[in-house]
């Protein structure tokens, strides 16, 4: 077990003591991605720019997605997406709209029967116009904020002000670095997309909300220790904790990120770049924004008085 063990017992690693450059990087990444959101474009999907689902049945038996996405990509009509669904045989096709207007959405339409119209059998095709799209996008905004509200009120009511607005300001920096992460890649963003922020922002409050339950322990055992140090102690004391969930669930992002196919690329890619960011926020944002917001106890109002005394 010592050798699976990444973080001995009983750190005393001073980790508020970075605040003062950790805030500043934080800040100018922060800066970068909302620049990269509004001037770099997003790579959109279908879902929000609009497009064309086409679902087909196989008159084999078992489809072959291998073969249907190599014919898809041969019919240079953008980035398509294919996957199965339902039941065995059911395979989907979902491509954007077309320069040109409808005439091009409909030769492209009719390519894709004349090519799988011999082994498939068509049960849907679908247009997304931009109205839909824009409901989508309207739909996920939506969910994140009412997300957002909801962790600020529950951790008011469970702590105290101080943490609930730390914790929310933790949440939207790795929001906020989220997005700028896809605005740089241009890795695709979609509906899978938007869960993978909603369940960032569900493991980057555990992750917070662990240590913050840490804080206020000893918050009243320790009445006249500094808050930097009692922060230094919370944090070492819930360290290992919090890197071993990281990194088991790191690894299993790695397994999705590199063999888990282009349909869950943009998922993949989130939540892995979401946990580390998380984590990285827990310890570094977090827990150091507490002091600035006044969470202070005896000991550094005792500290002040003694400096003042010794002054004057």
């Amino acid at each position: 077990m010592k050798l699976l063990r990444i973080v001995p017992d009983h750190t005393t690693f001073g980790f508020m003591r970075f605040r003062r450059f950790c805030f500043p990087f934080s800040a100018l990444l922060s800066v970068i991605s909302v620049w990269g959101f509004f001037f770099i474009t997003m790579n959109f999907g279908i879902d929000f720019t609009g497009g064309t689902l086409i679902e087909m049945q196989s008159r084999l038996g078992k489809a072959d997605i291998s073969t249907v996405r190599e014919a898809a990509a041969d019919l240079a009509v953008g980035e398509a997406e294919v996957q199965e669904f339902g039941t065995s045989g059911g395979v989907s096709i979902r491509f954007g709209l077309q320069p040109g207007g409808e005439k091009a959405q409909q030769a492209v339409m009719e390519r894709v029967k004349s090519v799988f119209e011999k082994e498939y059998e068509f049960r849907r095709i679908e247009v997304v116009g931009p109205r839909v799209s824009g409901e989508l996008v309207q739909s996920g905004t939506l969910g994140v904020v009412l997300s957002i509200a909801a962790v600020l009120v529950y951790l008011w009511f469970r702590f105290e002000w101080q943490f609930a607005v730390a914790a929310v300001i933790a949440t939207l920096h790795d929001l906020v670095l989220t997005i700028g992460f896809f605005a740089v890649t241009q890795i695709e963003f979609n509906m899978t997309s938007i869960a993978a922020i909603l369940t960032i922002v569900g493991y980057s409050l555990n992750d917070t909300v662990v240590v913050f339950d840490r804080i206020r322990e000893l918050l009243r055992r320790y009445k006249t220790m500094p808050a930097s140090e009692l922060l230094d102690l919370s944090i070492n004391s819930t360290l290992s904790r919090t890197l071993m969930v990281s990194l088991a669930t790191a690894l299993a992002l790695i397994a999705l990120v590199f063999f888990g196919g282009a349909v869950i690329k943009s998922f993949s890619w989130a939540m892995f770049f979401g946990v580390v960011v998380g984590t990285y926020s827990s310890i570094f944002i977090a827990a150091p924004v507490l002091i600035y917001l006044g969470v202070r106890n005896a000991g550094d109002i005792e500290s002040a008085d003694g400096a003042e005394k010794a002054g004057s």
